[in-house]
């Protein structure tokens, strides 16, 4: 990002405008960081919580990681509907519902155990897990579609890649909030916390938030010129028939399953690390949640650097094979990586390991955005969905088999699976043509 400096007009790019204020759509930006963030710091709680809510509740850590995946099971079914939602919608009022509906689903989840006994607190825990994945479907496709409409095109993969970043932020805050606020207050309250912020920035967003920058009255003549010129298409009107035709497009399904071979990955490293560190390497509960907190920021730093790399190699090489040559090295290098932390003799260089090959899968975020808009361009918020549906169906299934292996010790094994799917998620890349833009059969349907 450049320098904030209100004299460099070739740079359209930067935070400063010409009259030596924020860029509406940087503030537009950080609501799209702060969203994903506080989701991420939500729907990790209750795994932290693990063996506080096992202890109290006398359940196992697969029934736990089974809440996990009632999540996950909502969350994924939903992300392609949330999308469309999204385009017909609108951002504005996709994120109030979004917030205002995880910030009920995160209150219920603590509470439940305060209404309900026996079995009973189980099924009404799950339910409320139901509510708030479905509440956090649409951010990601959403989101694409602001930046779709709010940033030049030549910059998709760098705002993507450091809007991703904020799931590497949220899971890296969460671990040391959650156990901090666990051994102050307990699980329950320490969940119940976690709604505020939310609440906060959902308010925020009501009041400033707009679909498209031609509606926000802050938006100068000059700032939109900057879009492309001004030329942005409105998210697109869409219909079942057109997501159906949207999902047909070949680089679209290579796409979806890539993202879901990734996110194997993904999940393993974003739920694992603070309970392989605690049950596998027998750290303390203090010193795993700090080092847990490692692995996300360099998530967070992989995402950031992997959007402007696909952007210069998009500038380079064409779309054609630009958005692909950093999928093509980073997959292949994350999958060494899990192999020598899994077999590192000492924690601490297992988890360097991890860290690094979180930082790798996470560079590909960018690209995969970025890739989805150039083909989907007016139909982002439902390409990213479909997108999405496949990366989050690896949380799906990975969240039992989780729970399944480590409650048997089998933690190398699980890493062993997800680094054999970063190899094929690199693979499918070649499959992926960025430079054939989709365009449905009966226009407007």
């Amino acid at each position: 990002m450049e320098a904030l400096v209100t004299t460099q007009p070739r740079r359209p790019f930067g935070l400063i405008g010409a009259a030596g204020s924020v860029r509406v759509r940087w503030w537009i930006f950080l609501f799209m960081f702060l969203f994903p963030l506080l989701c991420y710091v939500q729907r990790n709680a209750l795994t932290i919580a693990t063996d506080q809510v096992k202890e109290q509740l006398h359940v196992s850590q697969l029934q736990v990681f089974l809440l996990s995946s009632v999540f996950m099971i909502m969350y994924t079914a939903l992300q392609l509907p949330g999308g469309a939602l999204g385009q017909r919608w609108g951002a504005r009022r996709m994120f109030v519902l979004v917030g205002a509906v995880s910030c009920l689903a995160t209150v219920a989840t603590p509470l439940a155990p305060y209404v309900f006994t026996g079995a009973a607190v189980i099924v009404a825990m799950a339910l409320a897990q139901a509510v708030l994945g479905t509440a956090q479907a649409p951010v990601f496709p959403v989101q694409t579609g602001v930046f779709e409409s709010w940033f030049p095109s030549t910059r998709w993969g760098f705002v993507n890649g450091l809007g991703s970043s904020a799931m590497g932020v949220g899971s890296a805050i969460a671990a040391p909030l959650i156990v901090a606020l666990t051994a102050m207050w307990g699980w329950q309250r320490a969940l119940l916390w976690t709604a505020l912020p939310m609440a906060v920035v959902t308010v925020c967003w009501a009041w400033y938030g707009r679909d498209m920058p031609q509606q926000h009255p802050g938006v100068s003549a000059r700032e939109l010129a900057e879009l492309d010129g001004g030329g942005h298409e409105p998210p697109a009107r869409t219909s079942l028939r057109r997501c159906l035709q949207l999902m047909s497009e070949p680089s679209m399904l290579a796409l979806a399953l890539s993202y879901l071979l990734m996110n194997v990955a993904f999940y393993q490293l974003m739920a694992a690390p603070f309970l392989y560190l605690t049950q596998h390497r027998h750290l303390g509960q203090m010193d795993s949640g700090w080092l847990a907190t490692l692995p996300p920021l360099g998530a967070a730093t992989g995402a950031c650097l992997g959007g402007a790399l696909a952007d210069r190699c998009v500038a380079r090489f064409g779309l054609r094979w630009g958005p692909r040559l950093v999928p093509l090295v980073a997959l292949p290098a994350a999958a060494i990586l899990l192999l020598c932390g899994i077999y590192a003799a000492h924690a601490l260089v297992a988890v360097a390991c991890f860290v690094l090959a979180y930082g790798c899968v996470e560079l590909n975020e960018g690209p995969v955005a970025a890739a989805t808009m150039q083909i989907a361009r007016a139909d982002s918020m439902s390409g990213f969905g479909a997108i999405n549906t496949g990366g989050n169906l690896a949380g799906v299934l990975l969240y039992p088999l989780l729970g399944y292996l480590s409650g048997r010790g089998e933690w190398n094994l699980a890493f062993l699976i997800a680094a054999g799917c970063c190899l094929g998620s690199a693979a499918l890349w070649l499959l992926v043509r960025a430079d054939r833009r989709f365009a449905p059969k009966i226009p407007g349907t």
